[in-house]
């Protein structure tokens, strides 16, 4: 017996597509029986004018369906025809009216939508709801409704609603349900969103089919009714359609200005995102998580979900407010800095407030670092306190920004940032929002390390010199005073960055430096001497405010124990076994620019501590007072 292979079990997706289709081609079945039945039964009962009529008003109302392309909206009041002969004529001419009527509807139909099988399901449900709800109402009512008194009118009205909700909940039930199985989404959100406002529609047809009764019942015959009525719909038509035309101009001008609004939040996101040293990209794919996060949670509302797309873009607009320096300081934040900078929520929440938008932006800007357990700012609040928009914006900012660069670190892996999210789960972010994040990660495929070229990390030496752990204040002085003696004012940058290493090598752990001096015709940092692994190349330049050492220079305040990499040049980057760096300005007195960085790059983290800043700054002050002078000139 040859071998088989093992047959693999249908996936849930490949199940419920075979349910839709099945669905579908049940109701195209019962409606193909159904309307087979009304042509048989019209055709051995005696022509009926009035049911002509009915059917010319039905196709014709169909045609001239009143649409607004802005709004994606469309309506008509051919279901009020159908109804009216299902009530008058019989369930038979009511049916062939829906069926035919939804045959001339999905000729509107964009041609690649326009299927077999959509057409005559879009035949087969209203004929089905409408036969249906026709059996019953004259199952109820008898052959003849008797509506004479205020009794009998009240019973033909209590009669007629039994009528519309089941000719309303069948059609718009069932394609709803076609809908939702084909998509894969709630048909209860289906139904709400596109089918729930249409109950207007029905409502009029019962109205007018009682309208037509009570009239027939005072002596006027059917068709002499019906051509009565026959101008109000045409009127109708011509007035909505004047109206709707002053609408779509309007809309179109509104279409116009909304376009500008949205350039100019953009345009605000992006100065903040420039402010905050944040690329446009990264607010782009915020956006984008926030909305695909928000539809996997079932958010459907179109207003909430408009909110957290300008929110993703604006979160961060109170960053206007908040100093630079303290912006993008590449270290931790003090404790009154970090208060500074806990005031951009709630300060961004009051620009937006004035702003007015239609959706509720501004509670999710104030609320977008609120913690699930309440430990979070401004507010402290709870669990479901915090607006649902801010619990998926601190995820999905959380995880962009972990992923990637930043002046004060380099990107971490999907594996790491995952799993400092699931860390956080159920304190700091909402345990479903999270669950929901990581199902939507893991469907989409993604790699699970983004991290490419890792270098060996070089453990951090069992003894590190004695000296650099001496009293900090001692040691700051005796360099001072030593690079003060041994600095040659007249020395050249190599000259000096020699005599640098040779007296610092001693105290600090580290084995590369660089001494960058500052060239004012490209203000930006060039290298006047290295020693140790390579970390930039010879002929670099970095200008000011970019890469750590350009920071420095720019900020003029030293960083310490950042990432090495953040710091070196691309051929050296993924290679290098440099993973920290400690960098200081040389600044003169009364000058406001730096002169220059003095650079220093250890093979193990966390390598340098305070004392070793103090003694980099004490030789940054040494160098500034004698010789930073030559070197500015002699690299220009």
């Amino acid at each position: 017996m040859d071998a088989q292979e093992p047959r693999q079990s249908p996936t849930a997706s490949e199940v419920t597509g075979r349910t839709a289709v099945s669905f579908v081609w049940a109701v195209i079945v019962a409606g193909a029986g159904v309307t087979t039945y009304a042509v048989w039964d019209l055709l051995v009962r005696p022509f009926e004018a009035e049911w002509a009529i009915l059917l010319v008003l039905t196709l014709a109302s169909s045609w001239a369906t009143l649409r607004i392309p802005a709004m994606q909206l469309s309506f008509s009041i051919s279901d009020v025809f159908s109804i009216i002969a299902a009530l008058l004529v019989g369930p038979s001419a009511g049916a062939l009216n829906a069926a035919l009527d939804g045959l001339v509807l999905s000729c509107h139909m964009q041609t690649s939508r326009r299927t077999v099988s959509r057409v005559l399901f879009n035949m087969a449900a209203p004929a089905i709801a409408t036969w249906v709800a026709a059996k019953v109402f004259f199952l109820l009512a008898g052959p003849a409704p008797d509506i004479d008194g205020p009794a009998g009118a009240f019973g033909l009205l209590g009669l007629l609603a039994v009528f519309a909700v089941l000719d309303f909940g069948l059609n718009s039930g069932t394609v709803a349900v076609a809908a939702g199985l084909e998509s894969r989404t709630s048909i209860k959100a289906i139904w709400r969103k596109h089918f729930s406002g249409l109950w207007v529609t029905y409502l009029g047809g019962v109205f007018a089919a009682m309208l037509l009764m009570a009239l027939t019942r005072a002596g006027n015959s059917t068709l002499e009714v019906l051509v009565l009525i026959v101008p109000i719909p045409i009127i109708l038509y011509a007035t909505w359609r004047h109206a709707l035309g002053r609408a779509e101009d309007r809309i179109g001008h509104l279409g116009k200005m909304n376009k500008v609004y949205v350039a100019a939040i953009e345009a605000l996101a992006q100065a903040i995102d420039a402010k905050d040293q944040v690329t446009h990209d990264h607010i782009r794919r915020v956006q984008n998580d926030a909305l695909r996060l928000a539809r996997a949670l079932d958010v459907n509302d179109e207003l909430e979900l408009q909110a957290i797309k300008a929110a993703s873009l604006l979160h961060d607009v109170g960053k206007l407010g908040v100093p630079e320096h303290i912006l993008n300081k590449p270290g931790r934040l003090t404790p009154s800095e970090f208060e500074i900078m806990k005031r951009h929520a709630p300060l961004g929440a009051d620009i937006l407030s004035v702003i007015g938008f239609p959706y509720p932006v501004a509670p999710i800007v104030r609320s977008h670092h609120e913690s699930w357990d309440g430990t979070g700012y401004p507010d402290g609040i709870v669990g479901e306190q915090i607006p649902i928009g801010a619990r998926i914006l601190a995820v999905v900012d959380c995880f962009d920004a972990l992923t990637s660069d930043r002046p004060y670190r380099r990107r971490l892996s999907d594996a790491e940032a995952l799993q400092i999210l699931a860390d956080r789960r159920g304190n700091m972010y909402d345990p479903r929002v999270v669950d929901t994040f990581f199902a939507m990660h893991a469907a989409e495929g993604r790699p699970a390390d983004i991290a490419s070229g890792a270098a060996e990390v070089i453990p951090l030496p069992s003894a590190v010199s004695d000296q650099a752990h001496a009293s900090g204040a001692a040691i700051d002085l005796e360099t001072f005073f030593d690079l003060g003696r041994s600095l040659p004012r007249t020395a050249c940058a190599s000259t000096t960055g020699d005599t640098l290493w040779r007296s610092l090598s001693r105290y600090l752990p580290a084995s590369t430096f660089v001494l960058f001096t500052y060239d004012e015709s490209t203000d930006s940092l060039v290298v006047g001497y290295q020693t140790g692994d390579p970390a930039v190349a010879t002929d670099t330049r970095i200008p000011l405010g970019e890469r750590l050492s350009g920071w420095v220079a720019a900020a003029r305040q030293p960083i310490v124990n950042s990432d090495a990499r953040l710091d070196l040049d691309d051929a050296f980057r993924d290679s290098s076994p440099l993973r920290c760096a400690m960098a200081v300005p040389i600044c003169r007195a009364g000058t406001a620019s730096s002169e220059g960085v003095l650079a220093f790059y250890a093979r193990h983290p966390d390598a340098f501590s305070d004392a070793h800043r103090r003694i980099a700054t004490a030789a940054a002050h040494a160098v500034a007072e004698t010789s930073a002078p030559r070197m500015h000139a002699l690299t220009r």
